[in-house]
């Protein structure tokens, strides 16, 4: 067997792993758009949470980081925060902090009860336009493209997971209808299933028109993102919320 498929055959192992849980291990799957605030839960045991810790694997990292170590937050930034019940809050989510998050609680130097582990997969909307603000004119095409990140395994796509979780985007009108190929006024695609396009003509009307794209999962609508297109005068103006900022990881 080549390396390469060794690789991909630990991968598909790992990702069957996960869809059927593992033994001593709490899972939650948590879908958020960026820019949201979320909670992730940990299982607390303890009256308090000086005894926990909390870490992260995902986006730019192969190893764990810790986040939380015995209640104490180690990592330099405001976004972080725990609950009373230990839960980990994490303010304007970014693409970059999706990933799979690790709850331990310790008692004398020994684990207390199974980890709490939260795969948290974000949603993010961006557009064809390289700066804050472009410029109107009609006929002028606009591209929106939404993705969801969530963590990669070695040898599993994009595509091999989001199928087998029944993951699908899809994109709707301001009126709440969804977009179909068959609809000439729009171009969607879909280079892999955890990014779809969607390609329109912007016209004088489309003065704070919306689109959203959301995220089902197992035909339940888990999140949503929604881009809005304000004019004023000869400029467009894109949310600042979607814009490219860090994430929680440096």
């Amino acid at each position: 067997m080549s390396a390469k498929c060794h690789w991909c055959l630990l991968g598909l192992i790992f990702l069957s792993s996960l869809l059927t849980g593992s033994s001593g291990v709490d899972e939650t799957h948590v879908f958020i758009s960026s820019g949201e605030n979320v909670r992730l839960p940990c299982n607390k045991a303890l009256p308090e949470c000086k005894s926990t810790s909390w870490n992260y694997n995902g986006f730019r990292h192969l190893s764990a980081v810790e986040l939380i170590a015995l209640g104490m937050k180690k990592i330099n930034t405001e976004r972080l925060s725990l609950e009373s019940d230990c839960s980990l809050n994490i303010t304007n989510v970014t693409k970059e902090d999706s990933g799979i998050y690790t709850c331990r609680q310790y008692v004398n130097d020994k684990q207390l009860g199974p980890d709490a582990r939260v795969y948290l997969r974000v949603l993010h909307v961006s557009s064809s336009s390289s700066s804050s603000q472009t410029e109107n004119s009609a006929g002028r095409s606009v591209t929106l493209s939404c993705q969801l990140y969530s963590y990669s395994f070695a040898g599993v796509s994009c595509d091999d997971w989001i199928r087998s979780e029944k993951i699908q985007l899809f994109w709707l009108n301001q009126a709440g209808v969804t977009l179909t190929i068959s609809d000439s006024k729009y171009q969607i695609s879909a280079p892999d299933h955890c990014i779809s396009t969607l390609t329109t003509t912007l016209l004088n009307k489309d003065d704070n028109r919306e689109w959203r794209c959301n995220v089902t999962h197992k035909n339940q609508v888990k999140t949503s993102a929604t881009y809005t297109v304000k004019s004023s005068g000869e400029t467009l103006h894109f949310p600042s919320s979607l814009s490219e900022d860090s994430g929680l990881i440096i």
